[in-house]
């Protein structure tokens, strides 16, 4: 976000959105590394031991912060290559498709499973305990409450005129209401309502259409040029394949969204503008993370190899901390392909990058614990997740994989306990889906009677947690309790 005090949605909604792969480069004192040894999103904790599969952005919660030293025009930001006469295609015309609200399906399994006396110990904000405009949207999105924020941009985006039933019907656009749209979008790829995501999407096409650049409406904006429609919309409209499990869909979109970047990039270099050429190189190779995670999806290793050794030796003002960066997420691609030798030669190179005598910092240690991961060493893993998390004692990835290094090792009690302490330390942040998915399971492996402590971890969600990103059947493993 923004230094200013009051940010617009713009600024707080992250213009180029991490991915998982910028989650793997960012540098560990702006996020968290994510380092969970278990499945992503998966309901078997066993199917996947170390970081690398692909997972959706987040859209949501993470400022621009790579972007922040960049003071750019609006010129610069919203430059876009304008539909050609022949290629203007019919109007945006978007709506809802939602006759009501969201329903909180944490209210709905606490009601079924626990009973009403217990949804009472439930308090989360509503749509109608913000103000119905952009701060309200941050109050609900600051506090975790994203169904409700998809509700708020609902009431707001039928002011516009586009609200439920309104899909096909004549629309004009602004960069407030195209935000909203970004916003609510966004916020349904981060719940997983995929379906709904993409039935909502679905009239935005790649944001192509003449009514979304300020050129077409000439008397409205001053004869302003440029896209209307925010860098990160299109992004996300070219990754949506990737939830839908079409990834070389994707890929195709996001190789032509990279071509139209790089071309405004060099038209930078040709005026000689540093600061824009800079600008637009970090949205290119934005792009190209993205074209990393098809990659990752659909086994294209060699592209990827392509990739990241073009990024990492084509930029000459690359930081040590950012060569590092790139460095460890590259071992981490190496070790999800089995080649736990390339791995190591790529991990070697991040500690050689590290400052000289100084000691190994919470990256160094968890490619190290995931090394040992892939050899089967357990134990040695543990050891070396424990000492990270001495690092960063918050940590819920490294705990995760700490939990599923006792299990493998036999300790299936004490990976138990892990997770069990680490709830009670900090509910609010250690009540996350990969944990919460280990923790069921665990439960299921310890007896065939897991439902009180099931309903247990229900009982704490429902008084710590707003949303979850995957179900609440799936987290819990309910299913099981039904059957």
């Amino acid at each position: 976000m923004s230094k200013n005090n009051k940010p617009n949605l713009s600024e707080y909604f992250a213009n180029d959105p991490p991915s998982f792969f910028d989650e793997l480069a960012n540098k560990p004192k702006t996020k968290e590394i994510p380092t969970d040894a278990s499945a992503s999103g998966a309901t078997n904790m066993m199917s996947n031991t170390f970081t690398g599969f692909f997972q959706p952005p987040e859209y949501v919660e993470t400022p621009e912060a790579d972007f922040a030293d960049f003071k750019v025009s609006e010129e610069v930001k919203n430059l876009w290559e304008l539909p050609r006469e022949n290629e203007h295609g019919k109007l945006i015309s978007p709506g809802i498709h939602l006759q009501s609200d969201l329903r909180d399906p944490i209210s709905i399994a606490v009601t079924q499973h626990l009973g009403e006396a217990e949804l009472a110990n439930r308090k989360i904000l509503l749509v109608d305990d913000v103000t119905q405009d952009e701060r309200g949207l941050r109050t609900l999105i600051n506090a975790g409450c994203y169904r409700t924020a998809v509700n708020l941009t609902g009431r707001l985006l039928t002011i516009y005129g586009q609200g439920y039933g309104r899909s096909g019907q004549p629309a004009k656009h602004s960069p407030h209401s195209l935000q909203l749209w970004f916003t609510r979008l966004a916020l349904l790829a981060k719940l997983g309502e995929f379906e709904l995501l993409n039935t909502e999407a679905e009239p935005f096409g790649q944001l192509s259409s003449p009514d979304v650049f300020y050129d077409f409406y000439p008397e409205m904006y001053n004869g302003k040029s440029g896209s209307i429609a925010c860098f990160s919309f299109r992004l996300l409209l070219a990754e949506l394949p990737i939830y839908l499990g079409k990834p070389h869909i994707a890929l195709d979109r996001l190789s032509e969204l990279h071509v139209t970047s790089r071309e405004i990039r060099e038209h930078y270099i040709v005026q000689r503008n540093k600061q824009a050429e800079e600008f637009w190189q970090r949205r290119c190779e934005r792009v190209l993370h993205s074209i990393i995670n098809c990659g990752l999806m659909m086994k294209k290793f060699s592209m990827i190899d392509d990739i990241m050794d073009g990024i990492l030796l084509k930029r000459t003002n690359l930081s040590k901390e950012d060569q590092r960066s790139l460095y460890s997420a590259w071992g981490r691609i190496y070790l999800q392909i089995g080649d736990i030798f390339g791995a190591e030669q790529k991990f070697a190179v991040t500690r050689r990058l590290r400052e000289i005598n100084s000691a190994p910092d919470l990256r160094d240690l968890v490619d190290k614990g995931l090394i040992a991961v892939a050899k089967n060493d357990f134990p040695e893993a543990y050891v070396i997740f424990q000492k990270a998390l001495h690092l960063d004692s918050g940590n819920t990835m490294i705990l995760n994989n700490m939990g599923v290094c006792l299990l493998y090792a036999g300790k299936l009690k004490d990976a138990i306990n892990l997770y069990e302490r680490a709830i009670h330390l900090n509910p609010q942040k250690s009540l996350n889906e990969s944990l919460l998915v280990n923790l069921s399971t665990l439960y299921e492996l310890e007896s065939n009677n897991s439902k009180a402590k099931k309903f247990n971890l229900l009982r704490l969600i429902n008084r710590y947690k707003p949303d979850l990103n995957i179900s609440i059947e799936i987290c819990l493993k309910l299913q099981a309790i039904l059957n």
